[in-house]
């Protein structure tokens, strides 16, 4: 059995507020908080330090880069995970759902990848939960029953409907986009596009198949997204489909249709830290303070996951604690983990403790299930 873990002094964030306590971990749950520690307790100093609910990604694709840093350069499978939990784990990310694209594509977003990557991710336990999130593209009808069976086996933890397809098949004709999406798919230009065609001609398939995906992600109770929602209406089609999270609406009108309904929308935080979308899409710190955004994720860049609360503070709308519930409290209840996303007696003890320098985070420790799982040197001077 492993020693508990006291982190002790710090301003703890506790239903709402920034607190000064001190919270004891024991057997990979909280025990309680400003409660006696066993003698054989380490204790964190974690005096002038903010102690926060440990980080819940539910849509990260950074780890693409570490498969793939290059196009066409590919690295092992298990090498790319375990580098990228150790970026996760330096940013304070204790949940991360991996958005997997299963698509039509070959080579980075296909079906050997999809295969590869879940073969990797279930043979060893991991530090960081790390989760699959399937970012399933509407016309890969060829991979369906894949899909279907790894849903029904468990290996799924979020379902994405994606349909990326209707706008990348002209982009093919661009012989600068093709060539960089024949060099992420390890084949051709021209075979691509043959293969994208093919995909494209069975459009009369792809509704029955978003019944069938999203039946069985019901039946196993996993959470769904809508991805890129473009329209209103669109939205209303897949929120009858079971789907309840509204991931990276294009307008600001579809997100706040969206909140409206009652869905969790879902933005960027690199859209917060940069001030604005790269794509020219809603800005996710407006939204955010019009209580329309509900969760950030990591999406192409895991730093700005701990960095977009403080960013959010610092303009002086929204408080830490309610910034900070956007990548912890909202994103965990969004996904059905009622076990995480806030600190409080029962709940799995993931947590980071940082150092704020005018508005800036600096991360010293991330406790996993109650487990120092990344300290720096100035945190490990703290440790005793």
């Amino acid at each position: 059995m492993s020693r508990p873990l006291c982190i002790a002094g710090g301003m703890v964030l506790v239903e709402g507020r920034m607190v000064p306590a001190d919270v004891l971990c024991a057997d990979g749950v909280i025990a309680g908080l400003d409660i006696a520690a066993p003698a054989d307790a380490w204790t964190f100093n974690a005096a002038k330090l903010l102690v926060l609910p440990g980080i819940v990604d539910l849509h990260g694709d950074a780890f693409e880069r570490q498969m793939q840093p290059r196009p066409g350069v590919n690295f092992p499978i298990d090498l790319a995970l375990a580098e990228t939990e150790m970026q996760l784990l330096g940013n304070g990310i204790t949940t991360a759902y991996h958005g997997v694209t299963l698509s039509w594509e070959p080579g980075l977003r296909g079906l050997d990848a999809w295969h590869a990557l879940s073969v990797a991710l279930f043979a060893r336990a991991w530090t960081c939960d790390m989760r699959l999130h399937l970012r399933w593209e509407a016309f890969n009808l060829d991979a369906l029953d894949v899909a279907l069976a790894d849903i029904a086996r468990g290996r799924v933890g979020l379902l994405a409907f994606n349909d990326h397809t209707p706008k990348m098949l002209p982009q093919l004709g661009n012989p600068a986009k093709a060539a960089a999406y024949a060099a992420r798919s390890g084949v051709s230009v021209e075979s691509l596009r043959t293969i994208g065609e093919r995909a494209a001609a069975r459009a009369a398939e792809v509704e029955g198949a978003l019944d069938r995906l999203a039946a069985a992600a019901r039946a196993a109770g996993i959470p769904m997204a809508s991805h890129d929602d473009e329209s209103v209406s669109g939205r209303d089609i897949f929120r009858a489909r079971g789907a309840r999270i509204s991931e990276f609406p294009m307008s600001e009108e579809v997100a706040k249709a969206a909140r409206a309904a009652g869905d969790f929308v879902a933005m960027g935080s690199p859209n917060v830290v940069r001030g604005g979308s790269h794509l020219g899409w809603a800005s996710a710190a407006a939204l955010a303070e019009a209580r329309v955004c509900t969760l950030l994720t990591s999406d192409y860049f895991y730093p700005c996951l701990p960095r977009a609360p403080f960013v959010l503070a610092g303009r002086g709308v929204l408080g830490l604690p309610e910034a900070w519930a956007l990548v912890s409290a909202t994103p965990a209840r969004a996904a059905g983990l009622s076990d995480r996303g806030e600190v409080a007696p029962g709940r799995r003890a993931d947590l980071v403790v940082l150092a704020e320098d005018a508005g800036v985070p600096r991360l010293l420790a991330t406790i996993v299930a109650g487990q120092i799982a990344h300290l720096t040197a100035e945190g490990a001077a703290r440790l005793g």
